[in-house]
């Protein structure tokens, strides 16, 4: 049947309509680049923040200086160097630094920034929660050592973080009831602060592990962290053993009015963020929170792991995604995505001032550019879509000095990489070998110095080189090797 005029007239309208309500609502634009998690190759118990310009992001170091990364779009911060900000451990408080936060508080100085950590002497029993205090407003300090935070209190105590409610500044973190660690499960505390360094009066147990998703593995709260919105105060939290898959985030809700009151707190019935089988992210949990540069969106900073069987170590990479509110108020952090998954970055991102991306033209033909295919690597003419033969120059991966790596301009996290001499695009996973694979000196050309040739990092005899069109790694001995390993910039 053949629609009348009226009815077809009466669908545009509404598709119009329909149009026209979409832009309605300005749409939060970010023109940092698209990214993938995650952040970096080991980045366990992160804590992230945004902050005049740039995001500031610290991990666990395990040992020597507390170190922050500092970039003003996810991309460059994926590759940004650590900077050391404090290294003045004194013995007592020089292993096992665990989980650092810093936050930018009122003190007694005006405002600084304080950085929360956990270290002890290598004994477990001995981890306390210690404090610094930054010298200006500058996140990368320096910073001055000013104590233990619990004073002269013997709680033992890990993964310390701070909340203002009602005017007041409080300290929560994971204790135990009694003196020694191995004599109970780690429960969240709540103690009120009279400076950014000491805890006053009685401290309150807000939560311990009672359901049975926050026993797998081992009995476990650690990890709390506050969220706020529209006035009220919710503290989420890591549960069951890090060790295992089953690491989880639950949460914690102020519906009291005095936070030291234990039954001012409830707990959810549920964990709220939890392995995603599916995705390949297991384990889940030891986060933060950090708006979006122009505020509009929440985010969420948290390490997993890839694997099942993987544990409580190095192979804990640092991610991030941005979380919505339920229509109740409390915070949904959706389900964690996979590493294969291209994010738009946080709302109101700047234009990254990194290199821009760039093609390499081969110099015997220049007709051809170095492209993916498939994820196989060659030299094409007319290359379509264009973005598969632009790429990233990015740092070394194996070495930052000196060294480049090629990252994929619409495949970020992907990264040209030699296997038996052999090239393809093939995502980071985070290894030694990856990054050595994919890690080339660039020199002048050597057919042209004027333009570029590529060496290998971990085979320094061989070079980046074309052959029959596709991209080898191959010792170069004669004057048509020395133009197939040659290639121009372009735009």
């Amino acid at each position: 049947m053949v629609p009348s005029p009226h009815r077809v007239l009466a669908a545009l309208a509404t598709i119009l309509a329909v149009v026209m309500a979409v832009f309605a609502f300005p749409v939060p634009a970010s023109a940092g680049p698209v990214f993938t998690n995650p952040l970096n190759n080991s980045g366990p118990d992160p804590y992230m923040t945004w902050y005049n310009g740039n995001y500031y992001l610290m991990t666990t170091p395990w040992s020597g200086p507390l170190t922050m990364r500092r970039a003003p779009t996810i991309a460059e911060l994926k590759i940004a160097t650590p900077a050391a900000v404090f290294s003045a451990h004194a013995t007592g408080r020089d292993k096992s630094i665990w989980a650092p936060e810093f936050h930018l508080l009122n003190g007694p100085n005006g405002q600084r920034w304080y950085i929360y950590y956990s270290a002890g002497d290598g004994d477990i029993e001995s981890q306390r929660v210690h404090v610094l205090e930054s010298s200006g407003l500058d996140p990368l300090g320096p910073y001055t050592y000013k104590g233990m935070v619990f004073g002269s209190n013997n709680w033992w105590g890990i993964d310390g973080s701070v909340v203002t409610i009602g005017g007041r500044l409080y300290f929560t973190w994971s204790g135990v009831p009694t003196v020694l660690w191995r004599d109970s499960d780690p429960h969240i505390y709540l103690v009120a602060m009279s400076n950014p360094w000491t805890v006053t009066g009685a401290r309150t147990v807000i939560s311990a592990p009672t359901y049975g998703w926050e026993r797998q593995g081992t009995p476990m709260n650690e990890g709390p962290v506050a969220i706020q919105r529209d006035g009220r105060t919710f503290i989420t939290y890591s549960a069951s053993a890090c060790q295992g898959p089953d690491y989880k985030i639950g949460q914690l809700t102020l519906t009291g009015t005095n936070p030291l009151d234990p039954a001012a707190w409830t707990k959810k019935s549920t964990p709220i963020f939890q392995r995603n089988d599916a995705a390949g992210v297991f384990g889940p949990a030891h986060h933060g929170f950090f708006k979006s540069p122009d505020g509009t969106q929440d985010w969420i900073v948290y390490h997993a792991n890839d694997s099942a069987s993987q544990g409580c170590g190095s192979t804990r990479t640092t991610r991030i995604q941005q979380i919505t509110w339920n229509t109740d108020g409390t915070p949904n952090l959706g389900v964690p995505v996979s590493i294969n998954t291209i994010l738009a970055p946080p709302s109101g991102e700047p234009a990254s001032s990194a290199t821009p991306p760039l093609r390499l033209q081969s110099y015997n033909f220049p007709d051809r550019y170095v492209r993916h295919a498939d994820l196989d690597a060659r030299i094409d003419p007319a290359v379509n879509p264009l973005a598969d033969s632009q790429w990233r120059l990015v740092p070394g991966l194996a070495n930052s000095s000196g060294y480049v790596s090629f990252e994929s301009v619409n495949y970020p996290g992907y990264f040209l990489r030699h296997s038996n001499y052999d090239f393809a695009l093939v995502k980071n996973d985070g290894s030694t070998t990856f990054a050595a694979d994919a890690t080339f000196r660039e020199v002048a050309g050597l057919a042209d110095a004027g333009a570029k040739s590529y060496q290998s990092y971990n085979h320094p005899d061989r070079y980046v080189r074309h052959s029959n069109y596709l991209l080898r790694l191959d010792p170069i001995t004669t004057a048509t090797g020395r133009a197939d390993a040659t290639f121009r910039k372009a735009a």
